[in-house]
C-alpha cells in the first residue's frame, strides 16, 4: 500500500512510519520538518504546515491516510482540502479523553459517550488545555468522519516508549534506573492503562491494510492495571539492586508543591476513562509487549541525557520524606 502519514517524525507518528515500513508499505511522511528525522531515506518526507500550506499534496494519491497530529477541527479540514478525495482510507488518532468520564470501569466503545460537540470550544483558536483537549479531539472524530466518510478511529490511554517527547513515562524509567529510596504515591490502586507506541503502531497499520473500520480502545493490558503495577513492573527491569519502594500518602503529595512532578498518576480515585476495555481491538489484532520491554528499551534511549527541570529533583523527594 501507499500510506500517507500526517506527522511521522515525532513518537507516534515515528513509530507508525517505520512500522509501515517494516511492513514493506510504500510511505511517506508530510510534517512541518521542526522535528529531527531519523527515518530511512527509503521513506519519503514531504515538508506542509495545515495552518499555511501543504501544496506539497497536490495531485497525490494514496490507499490509506493515518493522521496523527490533528488537535482540532481546522486540522482535519485542512488535510481534507489539501487531499481533495485521493487520501484512500482514513485512520484517525484519538485519544481516551476524548470520552466524557463515565461512572464505572471497564467501559467499551459502544458504552461510553464522547465529548458533546457543544463542550468544544467555539473559537477554532482556542488554545488546547487539560480543559479543551479531550472535547476537541472527539470533534476531530466527528469532524474526520465527515470530511473523509467511513473512518478508522484509534483512541490510546497513554502512549509509553522511547522518543516519548511528553517524558511522562521516561521520568519513571530514569528515576527507577537511579535508584535509591523512590517515593510512590500511596493510592497505588489508581488504575492506569498504557500502550507502547510501537504496538499502537503495529495496530494502525494493522488495521489500514485491512480497511478495517470502526473505533478502537488502545489500552492495556487490562482495565484493572493499576498504578503500583507500572511501577513495579518498570522497577523489575531497570531498578539495580536494593531499590527501595517509599510510598507517601496521596494527601501529602496533593498538598505540595510538586504534585505536579508525579507523571501518570492521577490522584486519590481512578479516572474510568484510564479503566477502558480493548478487547474489541485485542479482537482485531492488538497485543501488548512486556512493559519491561519497553521500559528497557526507554532507558537505552534516555542515556545519560540532563535531568529535566519539571521532574521531581531530589531535594523535591528528600522534603517530602521529611514531610512524613
Amino acid at each position: 500500500m501507499n500510506i500517507l502519514i500526517a506527522g511521522g517524525t515525532s513518537f507516534v507518528g515515528r513509530a507508525i512510519a517505520l512500522a509501515a515500513h517494516a511492513a514493506g508499505h510504500q510511505v511517506t511522511v508530510i510534517n512541518r520538518g521542526q522535528t529531527p528525522s531519523d527515518l530511512p531515506t527509503s521513506i519519503e518526507h514531504l515538508i506542509g504546515d495545515r495552518t499555511k500550506n501543504l501544496s506539497a499534496l497536490n495531485g497525490r494519491t494514496f490507499d490509506a491516510t493515518i493522521d496523527s497530529t490533528a488537535y482540532r477541527p481546522s486540522d482535519v479540514d485542512a488535510l481534507g482540502t489539501a487531499l481533495n478525495g485521493r487520501g484512500g482510507h482514513h485512520l484517525e488518532i484519538s485519544s481516551v479523553s476524548a470520552y466524557q468520564s463515565p461512572d464505572f470501569v471497564g467501559g467499551t466503545e459502544e458504552t461510553m459517550a464522547l465529548w458533546s460537540p457543544e463542550s468544544a470550544p467555539s473559537d477554532p483558536n482556542a488554545p488546547i488545555t487539560g480543559e479543551t483537549y479531550g472535547p476537541l479531539k472527539a470533534a476531530c472524530e466527528r469532524r474526520a468522519a465527515e470530511v473523509f466518510g467511513p473512518t478508522t478511529i484509534v483512541r490510546p490511554t497513554f502512549v509509553v516508549g522511547a522518543h516519548d517527547a511528553t517524558l511522562r513515562y521516561p521520568y519513571w524509567v530514569a528515576r527507577l534506573a537511579r535508584g535509591g529510596r523512590v517515593i510512590v504515591p500511596a493510592a497505588p490502586s489508581v488504575a492506569v492503562q498504557w500502550i507502547d507506541a510501537r504496538d499502537l503502531a503495529h495496530f494502525c497499520v494493522q488495521l489500514v491494510a485491512g480497511s478495517t473500520l470502526g473505533a478502537f480502545h488502545t489500552a492495556g493490558p487490562n482495565f484493572t492495571t493499576n498504578f503500583l503495577d507500572l511501577v513495579e513492573q518498570t522497577a523489575a527491569a531497570v531498578a539495580p539492586t536494593g531499590t527501595e519502594l517509599v510510598r507517601v500518602e496521596a494527601d501529602v503529595i496533593l498538598s505540595s508543591s510538586v504534585a505536579q512532578k508525579f507523571p501518570l498518576w492521577t490522584g486519590r480515585e481512578t479516572e474510568t476513562d484510564l479503566a477502558v476495555d480493548a478487547a474489541k481491538a485485542v479482537a482485531a489484532g492488538l497485543t501488548f509487549r512486556p512493559l519491561a520491554d519497553t521500559a528497557r528499551d526507554t532507558l537505552e534511549w534516555w542515556g545519560e541525557r540532563e535531568w529535566p527541570a519539571h521532574w521531581l529533583s531530589a531535594g523535591d523527594e528528600e522534603a517530602l520524606l521529611a514531610s512524613q
